[in-house]
């Protein structure tokens, strides 16, 4: 059996809204906690039977519900290396793949994903695939993977901008109001599939402000929503709209695909990713954000649903730890990280670091030499 050994802590819950999980040694799916790394270690030791979360900065992610009620968290054992890939592969009938820095690195393919991929397939196992880039829609993403010459269809691919028109379909977001967009075509590609009225994008990059005595910038007051994703047209135009809807009009919401600090836009060296833009509105609005992309479990929540999947009988694998590790322990989920992408061994294994996955690997295509070992 494949098994995780954990410590459970409660704590007692009250706090402020926000939707960024930070680096702490706990599941992180009701609230994230921002404490410096002797507080860390000090937690790590210690069983306390009860934390007032003020004490430490304790800061509820605004995708829960709020309680005042107690509640549980579970403290990791440190990650294993994947040994057995046999074992893992039979207990459990998804694997949810990330995608920069685990099928691809820019727009490189890693060695040996078709084969171990084909295998999967061949074993009888779904496969997903979910990236948090949101420049692409779905379609557009099938065309990349047909590029690199994976069979991948459509319905297995979800990417945070298709997850941004979900959401608000999810909600029963008035056709009647607007979304204005800090992102680039993919965004609006599926919002205009999901119906929705859209205003700004990469048509907005151009724009610029005359900053002269007197000058008030007007904005579209129908405007219910703002999306911000990663934006390569990103300017202080795009920053004040999206700021003048979200402080001025009543009820605006704020959404972010993914708050990633990195990304990889080509495979030399990574680049600021669309942690940056949102950051910038965050600190416009003094709002968080609604994250739809990972580590939100909303998109965890929608493909168990459509697929009716247990989550137990996930495996979600990725390349980072503050993403796609904790996407998947949020939704209680087996993880597998790999090395191929942002994170390297010293850093899994730096005493500071306490996001830890079941297991690790360099990268995928271990699953055959593994699987091959084990027999």
């Amino acid at each position: 059996m494949l098994s995780r050994p954990a410590v459970s802590v409660s704590a007692s819950s009250s706090a402020a809204t926000d939707a960024s999980p930070s680096l702490f040694p706990l599941n992180t799916s009701q609230f994230s906690c921002q404490a410096n790394s002797k507080v860390l270690r000090f937690l790590g030791n210690k069983k306390l039977p009860s934390l007032n979360c003020r004490t430490i900065g304790w800061r509820r992610s605004s995708s829960q519900p709020k309680s005042g009620s107690m509640e549980s968290f579970t403290a990791r054992a440190t990650a294993q290396p994947l040994k057995n890939a046999n074992e893992l592969i039979d207990s459990v009938e998804t694997f949810i793949f990330d995608c920069d820095g685990v099928i691809w690195k820019g727009d490189k393919l890693i060695d040996g994903v078709p084969e171990t991929l084909d295998m999967l397939r061949s074993r009888g196992k779904r496969l997903v695939f979910v990236t948090n880039n949101s420049t692409k829609s779905r379609k557009q993403y099938g065309k990349k993977f047909e590029t690199l010459g994976l069979n991948v269809s459509e319905e297995e691919i979800f990417a945070s901008s298709f997850a941004a028109a979900a959401y608000l379909k999810s909600i029963n977001f008035p056709k009647d109001k607007k979304v204005y967009v800090i992102g680039e075509d993919g965004i609006l590609k599926e919002l205009e599939l999901a119906g929705f009225q859209y205003l700004g994008g990469p048509e907005d990059g151009g724009k610029k402000i005359e900053l002269k005595p007197g000058f008030l910038m007007e904005h579209d007051k129908d405007v219910g929503a703002v999306v911000v994703g990663f934006d390569r047209y990103f300017n202080y135009y795009k920053v004040q709209y999206g700021t003048l809807c979200i402080r001025e009009n009543p009820g605006c919401l704020f959404i972010a695909t993914n708050r990633d600090a990195v990304t990889h836009l080509t495979d030399a060296q990574e680049w600021a990713g669309g942690g940056s833009m949102v950051g910038a509105l965050c600190g416009s609005t003094q709002r968080e954000p609604q994250v739809v992309g990972k580590p939100s479990t909303f998109m965890m929540d929608y493909l168990a649903n459509k697929f009716g999947i247990l989550k137990s009988q996930i495996c979600m694998v990725g390349d980072r730890l503050d993403t796609d590790i904790l996407f998947g322990q949020n939704g209680g989920c087996k993880t597998l990280l790999a090395l191929s992408g942002v994170t390297s061994l010293s850093m899994l294994q730096n005493p500071n670091n306490s996001i830890q996955p079941d297991f690790y690997t360099n990268k995928i295509s271990d699953f055959l030499t593994l699987k091959a070992a084990a027999v």
